[in-house]
């Protein structure tokens, strides 16, 4: 992460932020959150604001492919960084056997929690592939979600785990022929 010094008499500060691959040239008040940037500067409203406060996770994205809290960092110390965003990881497909696991368990219901859980579990999967049920729920923890009481999510996490781990056997033992 790039550190910008601020000036405390400046009232804006000119940032370059590449967002899903694109550069943009914002200038931003030096208090303006990363998640209010993406979502006011450059329009992007897949990116969500629940607490404000980082406790809930709905605003979690991606800065150098490392999972933060959006509602946590200035923009202007996001400046120079690689920031994505779920919009980006869907197309690209990586989360694509996360996001068809939360479907056919029901664990996207009203859909504000879903990026940040999805990023979430996605960095829980690539850290600890052989997680279990118990540390599927403590990893998502910071994730809030009001409608699915979290078994559902944690059913399709853990899917997706056996999933990879099944490959990941198959493929180790195809090497060894």
């Amino acid at each position: 992460m790039t550190k910008t010094t601020l000036d405390p008499q400046e009232t804006e500060k000119k940032i370059t932020v590449y967002v899903n691959g694109y550069r943009h040239e914002k200038t931003v008040e030096p208090s303006t959150h990363l998640i209010d940037f993406l979502r006011d500067h450059i329009g992007l409203r897949t990116c969500r604001t629940g607490c404000e406060h980082g406790v809930c996770g709905a605003c979690t994205v991606r800065m150098n492919g490392e999972i933060v809290r959006g509602c946590l960092i200035l923009a202007v110390h996001a400046d120079g960084n690689d920031i994505e965003t779920i919009d980006a990881a869907s197309e690209r497909g990586d989360l694509k056997d996360l996001q068809t696991a939360f479907h056919s368990h029901n664990a996207l219901q009203c859909g504000f929690c879903t990026p940040g859980m999805l990023f979430t579990a996605a960095a829980l999967i690539n850290e600890k592939p052989l997680a279990t049920r118990d540390e599927i729920r403590e990893y998502i923890g910071g994730n809030y979600c009001r409608c699915t009481g979290y078994q559902a999510i944690v059913d399709a996490i853990q899917v997706v785990l056996v999933k990879r781990q099944k490959k990941h056997r198959l493929g180790n033992e195809n090497n060894r022929d």
